[in-house]
């Protein structure tokens, strides 16, 4: 009898978690694994606002995948995927094609720039490792630039932030450790330097315990961080941005660096498929599979799944994602075996969001917690990803352990 072929497209954390959990309760003789991936490492997206900064090292933020896997048990696959025939079971990658048994869609988010016009074109996205390095070379460049010139453009240093939900507040707290150190590096006078946050919705934060955000947003306006909240961004520039602050009042803010980090998507590929779905974000099954294909699997940020308590998706967290890595292993092994699936019902161990490295806030084991206490658990949540995907060895290689 033919093996089936589990292809898992995507290394991210939900993607890597299936595939770690597969090779771990599968026979080679009970079923192929194909992994495919655009590159052959995987990076912590959760510690992306790190290396976009400049506070963290981009090579720090990700590791190789064969690394990981066994790779007498998974064939890894560096290829991008152009396309997803979910009716003829069939991947269309920029290396060939790949027919599949199972399907996992694992392949991550993209920004949304909701059609603000310019946005796509001049601000920059923290969406990879590679962005994250221009992010950080690029505003590097601003304040190499203001030294060097004999009439000084202060809005050189200026960055706009887009966005006061999770991504931008904790570059924010990098941000606020990080620019002193230019300044010193640069010769700038920190009074140059304005670092302002915009976020369109009224609040910062949504969904944090609101003690909690009044300490996040204490802390980082004390070291010189401004916000305008409730002024959406209406048009990016090569000069900066347009807020809108009323009605009829509108605000131009001159910036040599603007990062957008005010909301994501599922992957494009998604819209394509003919699986219905929300923002390339699809309503999965409990089990995970999608609607109406008993063979497709999907996880992390292009699964939604609803919180029945609250009425409103689960965020598309790291925590989540490698949950349902296990899980869809799980279900991948049922089925092979002829058994029925499990539903897949979050453990949700908290929330934690960095404001640099070392404050923090957040919620754990159902306790309010700030600062250090805080910045000690957020490390140690970094530090446990690791060790699920790869032991030991790789949360000794890449962990954190600059803990006080």
């Amino acid at each position: 009898m033919k093996r089936p072929t589990i292809l898992v497209l995507g290394a991210g954390y939900g993607g890597l978690a299936t595939v770690v959990n597969l090779q771990k309760s599968i026979g080679t003789d009970e079923a192929d694994i194909v992994l495919i991936n655009k590159n052959d490492y995987h990076y912590e997206s959760t510690w992306l606002h790190e290396a976009a900064a400049g506070t963290l090292s981009p090579e720090q933020v990700r590791y190789d995948i064969k690394h990981v896997i066994s790779q007498d048990k998974v064939k890894f696959v560096k290829a991008e995927v152009q396309a997803i025939d979910v009716k003829g079971k069939v991947v269309t990658t920029d290396v060939g094609t790949h027919a599949y048994d199972y399907l996992v869609i694992a392949l991550g988010f993209e920004g949304e720039t909701f059609g603000i016009t310019g946005l796509d074109k001049y601000a920059l996205s923290i969406a990879n490792v590679k962005a994250a390095r221009q992010i950080r070379e690029h505003i590097e460049y601003q304040f190499a630039t203001w030294s060097l010139e004999d009439e000084k453009d202060d809005s050189r240093l200026t960055i706009v932030v887009g966005g006061a939900g999770f991504t931008g507040i904790e570059f924010l707290g990098e941000l606020a450790n990080r620019v002193p150190e230019l300044c010193k590096e640069f010769d700038v006078p920190r009074e140059k330097v304005r670092v302002i946050c915009v976020e369109a919705a009224p609040m910062v934060l949504p969904g944090f315990d609101p003690e909690l955000v009044d300490y996040a947003v204490r802390q980082l306006k004390s070291k010189g961080i401004e916000f305008s909240i409730g002024t959406p961004v209406v048009e990016a520039t090569p000069e900066g941005v347009k807020i809108k602050k009323g009605e009829e009042e509108f605000e131009f803010i001159k910036a040599g660096t603007v990062v957008w980090a005010a909301g994501v998507r599922g992957n494009r590929l998604i819209e394509e498929t003919g699986i219905e779905n929300m923002r390339a974000r699809v309503k999965v099954e409990k089990d995970l599979r999608a609607p109406g294909f008993d063979d497709v699997f999907i996880v992390g940020d292009c699964a939604l799944m609803i919180n029945e308590e609250t009425n409103r998706p689960y965020p598309p967290t790291a925590q989540i994602a490698m949950q349902q890595g296990d899980m869809c292993a799980n279900n991948l092994v049922a089925l092979i075996k002829g058994q029925s699936t499990s539903e897949f019902v979050p453990d949700l161990k908290g929330s934690i969001a960095s404001l640099g490295d070392d404050d923090a806030i957040g919620v754990a084991f159902g306790k309010k917690m700030t600062g250090k206490k805080a910045s000690f658990m957020k490390k140690m949540v970094d530090n446990r990803a690791l060790f699920l995907i790869g032991g030991l060895g790789l949360t000794l290689k890449k962990g954190k352990f600059n803990l006080l």
